[in-house]
Order: structure tokens, then C-alpha cells, then sequence
């Protein structure tokens, strides 16, 4: 049983092992969905839902798969609760708001094949936390994935009006943020355990 304090696992899932800056889970949505920072919060949220729902159901999968000697089930069970997520997640965002639906394009369902979702079941597994570990976990993944895309899209929106040589527009800008993003958050490392 892991006896980490509430705090810790938080501040190391959003801040020292962020699923995206450090452990590099997620990457689609975050270069994909982080050129406005509306559209980037929506998406934040959206993972971070589907992340505490992950959790529970993940949590609750390995118990009962654990219990009948079937541990070999979980990735596919993980997997199958997340693609169920994803797609309530989904419908709820078409009906209440098909702008954000439109806006999120193709990443929205990509949410299903999101690294940064099946490592935290897996991760929260192996760990061997309890169930308010487990979303004390899950809320500090979100957190921080919400944070990654937050700073990526604000400093991508402000590069759309500074004056840069063609070769480094677009996609070539975004990487190098994202690397000096990843480099910053390095520096996180001497809090965690």
C-alpha cells in the first residue's frame, strides 16, 4: 500500500511527472487543440473528466479482476471503459454545445486512443494506490494537462502576432515551445519523492 500524502500525489502528477510535459502522454490533443486558449480549457476539461472516470472505473476493474484471478483482462478492460467515456463525453458536447464540438474537430474522439488516459489506469494500478489516491491522482493528471495545454496555447497565441522567419511558423514554433516548455518543467523534479 502506498502511503504517499494527498498533497504529494497531486503536485506530482500536475507539476513534476505532468502526463505531457514530463512523461510525454497526450501529445495529439496537446499540439493539436492548443492554438486558442478557449478551445484548449474545453479540451482540458473534457481529458480531465475522462481521466476521473478512467480512474474510478480502473480502480474498480483491477479490484474485481484482481478478486477472480483474471489481471491479464485489464488493459482491455481499461480500454473498453475509456472508449465509453470518450463517447458519453462526446455526446454531451454535441448536444449542449456544438460550437465546442466543432471546434475540437477530430481531437475530441481521439480522446479514446489518448496515451495520457490508459497510462494514468495503468500508472494508478502499479502504484497501488487506494481509491482517494487513485483521484487525487486522476485530478492532478488533469490539472496538469489542463495547465500544459493552457501555457502552450497562450504563448501560441501570442506568437501569431510576433515576427519570425518562415522556416520556424507553424508546426516547427510549436515543437520548440513545447521542448522549452518540457525543459521548464524539468524543474519541478526537486519536488516530488
Amino acid at each position: 500500500m502506498n502511503e504517499q500524502p494527498l498533497w504529494s500525489i497531486f503536485v506530482n502528477a500536475a507539476l513534476v511527472n505532468n502526463f505531457v510535459l514530463a512523461y510525454f502522454l497526450g501529445i495529439c490533443p496537446f499540439l493539436g487543440v492548443s492554438a486558442k486558449v478557449e478551445t484548449a480549457v474545453r479540451m482540458g476539461g473534457a481529458v480531465t473528466f475522462v481521466m476521473l472516470v478512467s480512474s474510478v472505473c480502473a480502480f474498480a476493474i483491477h479490484r474485481i479482476l484482481i478478486a477472480i484471478g483474471a489481471p491479464f483482462l485489464e488493459l482491455i478492460a481499461f480500454i473498453a471503459v475509456i472508449a465509453s467515456t470518450v463517447q458519453l463525453v462526446e455526446m454531451f458536447i454535441k448536444k449542449t454545445s456544438p460550437a465546442l464540438f466543432r471546434a475540437l474537430g477530430i481531437f475530441l474522439p481521439l480522446i479514446t486512443t489518448n496515451c495520457a488516459i490508459l497510462g494514468l489506469a495503468l500508472f494508478q494500478t502499479n502504484k497501488g494506490y487506494n481509491f482517494v489516491q487513485a483521484l487525487f491522482y486522476a485530478l492532478g493528471a488533469g490539472a496538469g494537462f489542463m495547465l500544459a495545454l493552457l501555457l502552450m496555447a497562450g504563448i501560441r497565441e501570442k506568437l501569431e502576432f510576433a515576427d519570425m522567419p518562415d522556416a520556424v511558423q507553424g508546426t516547427a514554433i510549436a515543437l520548440i515551445v513545447a521542448g522549452i516548455l518540457s525543459l521548464t518543467f524539468m524543474g519541478f523534479g526537486g519536488l516530488g519523492a
